[in-house]
């Protein structure tokens, strides 16, 4: 069986897999399949975890390069996003704040280019602190507002 191959094209198909070979008593090709699922549903995941970092700098970069567009949607955007990374590392714990610094760069990179798409423009935006991605309030309140 090729564990590999049926894991990345469905978790589902992969499990019902591996509860076929422990019916025919076959507990080592199951344990493969059970390790290549673990694998599989680990990168997933991190996955997860990537696009989630992405669309929450890319909020921010926005955020710090649009000040006249900021918007409610912006600063519910930058909410769910931290929220869903939460709830990722909540689910997964070996996806931590090391794992976030590993992945920093390249989905800094990524939020900028995706950035600079949606808004048309380029940003003098080159580095985002992680305070700023995770601790700082966004508001429309004048007084608290990031300048770019």
């Amino acid at each position: 069986m090729n564990w590999q191959t049926l894991s990345a094209t469905s978790h589902y198909k992969t499990a019902l897999a591996i509860h076929h070979e422990l019916q025919r008593g076959n507990s080592s090709e199951a344990d493969n399949g059970i390790k290549e699922l673990i694998n599989a549903l680990s990168r997933s995941e991190k996955r997860a975890l990537k696009s989630q970092i992405i669309r929450l700098m890319k909020h921010i970069i926005k955020w710090k390069t649009q000040p006249d567009y900021r918007s409610r949607s912006w600063i519910a955007t930058i909410h769910n996003a931290r929220e869903e990374i939460r709830d990722i590392q909540d689910e997964t714990p070996s996806l931590n704040d090391d794992v976030i610094k590993q992945l920093w760069d390249d989905c800094l990179t990524s939020a900028l280019v995706e950035a600079e798409d949606e808004m048309r423009q380029e940003t003098l935006v080159e580095k985002l602190s992680w305070q700023e991605v995770f601790e700082q309030r966004y508001s429309l309140n004048t007084q608290n507002r990031i300048k770019p």
